[in-house]
């Protein structure tokens, strides 16, 4: 084979120094390294081996070093581990490969192989060209990686500082979770994102997590990440979930998992998960580390927040809504809402109850009955304990006849299931936008209607308009 003369050979590299001093794009650079050799050797076949992940480029022949075949005796190893081009003369099949490192000032990038078909021996002057070529591509490579990993560290600084500064504007949890989800999501490219909580050996998922979780398909991979943390005390970063023989056939391969810890004590995991293995870089796992470590104490305030404010909401006896809680959804109610009916409740012969078995069983036979209460009501309608013995319920947007049923309802599941039985007496108001009504007038029909159920033999349901509806006994 005729070699190009030494002038066209070094005009190539002049250009090619030019172009990587002019660009901070990894693909550039790997891209003018191959477009050199193929203007100066078009005969010739090229691949990269790079020790890091640049494997996405379409046009260019690029493989990752641990895909060499041949082990680490081989060409490419040898060049890589030693930073010295190594030959290899294969006279019989009459060709010659090269393998030349790609070297920076801080380490080695990759190896450039060239197979010089009809070549059995490379002149000196050749091989100290495709050595020049492949430091200057080297140099320009660690540059450009170097000014990639400057923006991306910038990029991720910003993002952890944007997420402490939101996570520290006392957001409630829901909004706290939610932003966080979307940030890892836009971030780090995850298609499934998962905060989960642990308490009393039950595994709470958080809002904010993605519909895969909130539905219950990734209980695998909670259950899993759990039990590894907990037992190791560390971080979970799978590349390919498919080693693990409880996932094989699974749709997600790259997972991480990370502890949200409080006090030296793990409350929790964040879950992130991908459809394609080792999708996540090492850098993106130490990422999520220190966003969840930034985020622990915003989760635990958020959570201890709102447990807060539901126990100065809530009774500490039936887990029933306050009074002045249930006052406050009636009015808001009666701003917004077209109608909605009011439900006043008494325990019958609740002091008899109390003088047979004592307050505690009286205290029971209350809690009996809210827990009914609960089941018998809608998420957005308002259980609470009025006071001593009697219990209200307000449903917004229900009418007259539809109240009267739902406390018919609950009388007969009261005397039913109420351990020692007991029965509940119902005075039931509903209001109308065009009644313009106060809560105080609802609250006097409802309880007028409540005393006439009781002077009228008690366990009964009674209408605002003091007509008795159908009892229980």
């Amino acid at each position: 084979m005729k070699f190009p003369n030494e002038e066209l050979r070094y005009e190539q590299l002049f250009r090619v120094t030019s172009k990587f001093h002019s660009t901070m794009d990894i693909d550039a650079v790997l891209e003018e390294v191959l477009n050199t050799l193929q203007d100066v050797y078009p005969s010739f076949t090229y691949t990269l081996f790079l020790a890091h992940d640049n494997t996405r480029h379409n046009v260019i022949p690029i493989k990752e070093i641990k895909e060499y075949e041949h082990g680490d005796n081989s060409p490419v190893m040898q060049a890589f581990v030693t930073g010295t081009l190594q030959l290899d003369n294969l006279v019989a099949e009459n060709m010659s490969n090269i393998y030349a490192p790609l070297k920076g000032r801080q380490g080695i990038y990759g190896v450039l192989q060239i197979n010089a078909h009809d070549v059995v021996e490379f002149p000196t002057s050749e091989i100290q060209f495709i050595e020049l070529l492949a430091n200057t591509a080297g140099h320009a490579f660690e540059n450009a990686q170097l000014y990639q990993q400057s923006k991306q560290l910038i990029a991720d600084l910003q993002l952890i500082n944007e997420t402490s500064h939101k996570l520290n504007s006392n957001l409630r949890l829901i909004d706290t979770l939610t932003f966080m989800s979307s940030q890892i999501k836009n971030s780090f490219g995850a298609n499934e994102v998962g905060f989960f909580l642990q308490t009393n050996e039950q595994i709470e998922v958080l809002p904010g997590s993605t519909t895969f979780f909130e539905e219950g398909h990734g209980e695998p991979y909670v259950l899993f990440s759990l039990d590894r943390i907990l037992s190791e005390k560390e971080p979970l970063f799978i590349g390919d979930l498919q080693v693990e023989p409880v996932f094989n056939g699974f749709s997600y391969r790259s997972m991480m998992s990370v502890p949200m810890v409080q006090r030296n004590e793990i409350l929790g995991v964040a879950i992130v998960l991908h459809e394609s293995p080792y999708f996540f870089s090492f850098d993106k796992f130490k990422l999520l580390q220190s966003l969840i470590h930034h985020s622990s104490l915003a989760f635990t305030n958020s959570i201890l927040r709102e447990e807060l404010e539901k126990l100065v909401i809530t009774d500490y006896l039936t887990k029933l809504y306050s009074r002045n809680y249930l006052e406050d959804c009636v009015q808001e109610s009666l701003e917004t809402d077209a109608f909605g009916t009011f439900i006043l409740i008494d325990i019958d012969d609740f002091k008899r109850i109390n003088d047979t078995y004592g307050h505690q069983v009286g205290d029971e036979a209350l809690v009996q009955i809210a827990n009914l209460i609960k089941e018998n009501i809608r998420d957005n309608d308002i259980g609470a304990r009025w006071g001593g013995e009697e219990l209200a319920i307000y449903l917004p947007k229900v009418g007259l006849t539809s109240g009267i049923a739902v406390a018919e309802r609950l009388g007969k599941r009261v005397e039913l299931q109420s351990n020692p039985k007991v029965t509940i007496s119902c005075g039931v108001a509903t209001w109308y936008k065009e009644s313009k009504e106060t809560f105080q007038a609802l609250f006097h029909r409802a309880d007028n209607a409540l005393y006439v159920a009781k002077q009228s033999g008690k366990n009964l349901v009674i209408a605002s308009e003091n007509k008795v509806v159908e009892g229980h006994s």
